[in-house]
C-alpha cells in the first residue's frame, strides 16, 4: 500500500470539488465522462426492473442473458470466438482489468505497458506484487514495437494494450495489432486488451486484439458501458477470454464484489439492442474535437495531435520554462478550467490531458478563459 500511487485523475477531480464547493466556477475537461444523459430505453430496463423486484442477488459471474448477449456482441461485432463460459460482467470494467491483473500476475513477474497510459494499470500491477516495463511511444503516439519487443523477457507476463487510447486518442493500425500478436504469440505473453473505447471512433476502423489469429488463447478483452452509452455511474463492464483465466477472475469477484448489481445488469442488456442511440453522441464528440483542436492550435501555447478516438487530446505545451503540473495548475487557479498533468500518464511532462467530453458552450467558454489567462501571463 506504501507503494501505490493516489490515482492522478481523481486527486484533480477532489481538488475541484473543493472549488466548487466554495463556489468557484469550474470548467470540468479533466474527468473521462460523457456529459450526455443515460438512454431512455437502457433508464427504463432499469426502472421495470426495479418495478419487479429484481433487487436481489444474481450469479456471481452475471445472469446468463447478459452473458449470451455479450458473448453474441462480441462474436458478430469483434469476431471473437466465445461463448458464455468465457464471459464475466463485472461492476465497471476497472474491476475487470483489475480481476485479470490479480488472477494472472504473479510477485515478481513483469508487465509491459506502452505509454501513454491510463495511470490505474501500473498501480494494479503493483497491488498484484509485479513490476512495470513501461515503453514509451514514437512519434505521434504509435506503439514503438521494436521497444515492445525488447521490453518482454522470460519474466513477462502480461503485456496490457488500449485502444483507442487514454489520454491520446491514438488508434492502433492493422499492422501495430499483428506485430503486437506476433510478440505476444512467439513469448506466449498474455494481453489485457481494454477496449472501453471501441465505439467511439471518427475515422478509420478498430479491431479487437482477440480477433487476430494466433493470440485467441492468450487475450483477455475488457470492455464496458460506460463510455458508449453514458453509463459511468452504472458501474457495468465485461471481460471475455480464456475459460480458465475467466474462471480465476470470477473467484475473486466472488470474494469481493460477489456480482454485479441485478437490475444494472438489465440495463446493460437493454443497452446492447439496436435501438440504443449511439451515434449522435459520437458525431457531437467529433464536432467538439474538431473545434478545441482548432483552437487549440490557434492559441500558440500547445502542439496538438488530432485524435481517431475516444474524447481527449494530450497536446505538447509549447512554452519554454513550464512543465505539466505547473500548466495544470495555472489554468485551475486563474482560468477555472481543469485539466489533468501529462505526468500522470507515464512521466509525459511536457503533455497534459484534456477531455471534451463536456458540452460545446463550455468548451468555447473554457478556450476563453484559456487564453486569457495565457495572455495575463505573458
Amino acid at each position: 500500500m506504501l507503494n501505490l500511487k493516489e490515482s492522478g485523475t481523481l486527486k484533480i477531480l477532489d481538488k475541484v470539488k473543493s472549488m466548487q464547493s466554495k463556489g468557484v466556477d469550474v470548467i470540468q475537461l479533466d474527468v473521462g465522462e460523457p456529459d450526455f444523459d443515460t438512454p431512455r430505453n437502457i433508464v427504463e430496463a432499469a426502472h421495470r426492473a426495479m418495478l419487479e423486484g429484481f433487487t436481489h442477488y444474481t450469479p456471481s459471474a452475471g445472469i446468463p442473458e447478459l452473458r449470451d448477449a455479450v458473448a453474441e456482441k462480441l462474436r458478430s461485432e469483434n469476431g471473437l470466438d466465445v461463448r458464455r463460459e468465457n464471459v464475466l460482467i463485472t461492476p465497471g470494467s476497472k474491476q475487470a482489468l483489475f480481476y485479470a491483473v490479480m488472477a494472472l500476475v504473479d510477485e515478481g513477474e513483469e508487465v509491459v505497458v506502452p505509454t501513454p497510459a491510463w495511470p490505474s494499470y501500473i498501480e494494479m500491477v503493483t497491488v498484484a506484487g509485479g513490476t512495470v516495463r513501461e515503453v514509451p511511444p514514437k512519434d505521434g503516439f504509435s506503439p514503438d514495437i521494436e521497444g515492445i519487443r525488447s521490453a518482454v523477457n522470460e519474466r513477462t507476463k502480461l503485456m496490457i494494450l488500449n485502444s483507442p487510447n487514454n489520454p491520446t486518442g491514438y488508434v492502433y493500425s492493422q499492422e501495430e495489432l499483428r506485430a503486437l500478436a506476433e510478440i505476444a504469440s512467439d513469448s506466449r505473453v498474455y494481453v489485457l486488451s481494454d477496449e472501453i473505447y471501441e465505439r467511439i471512433l471518427y475515422e478509420g476502423e478498430s479491431r479487437s486484439f482477440g480477433s487476430i489469429p494466433g493470440v485467441e488463447d492468450l487475450v483477455i478483452t475488457v470492455n464496458g458501458f460506460s463510455k458508449t452509452y453514458a453509463m459511468t455511474g452504472w458501474r457495468i463492464g465485461y471481460a471475455a477470454g480464456p475459460r480458465d483465466v475467466i474462471a480465476a477472475m470470477n473467484k475473486l469477484q466472488q470474494h469481493s464484489a460477489s456480482c454485479p448489481a441485478s437490475f444494472v445488469q438489465k440495463a446493460a442488456l437493454a443497452a446492447l439492442s439496436p435501438e440504443t442511440p449511439v451515434r449522435p453522441m459520437i458525431e457531437e464528440f467529433r464536432r467538439r474535437r474538431d473545434f478545441l483542436c482548432g483552437a487549440l492550435n490557434r492559441i500558440g501555447a500547445f502542439r496538438v495531435e488530432k485524435p481517431r478516438g475516444a474524447f481527449y487530446l494530450f497536446p505538447e505545451i509549447t512554452l519554454a520554462g513550464i512543465d505539466s503540473v505547473q500548466m495544470c495548475n495555472l489554468l485551475l487557479e486563474e482560468a477555472h478550467v481543469s485539466t489533468t498533468p501529462g505526468e500522470a500518464f507515464g512521466g509525459f511532462s511536457r503533455n497534459i490531458r484534456i477531455s471534451y467530453a463536456n458540452s460545446m458552450e463550455k468548451l468555447e467558454e473554457a478556450v476563453s478563459r484559456i487564453e486569457g489567462a495565457l495572455r495575463k501571463k505573458g
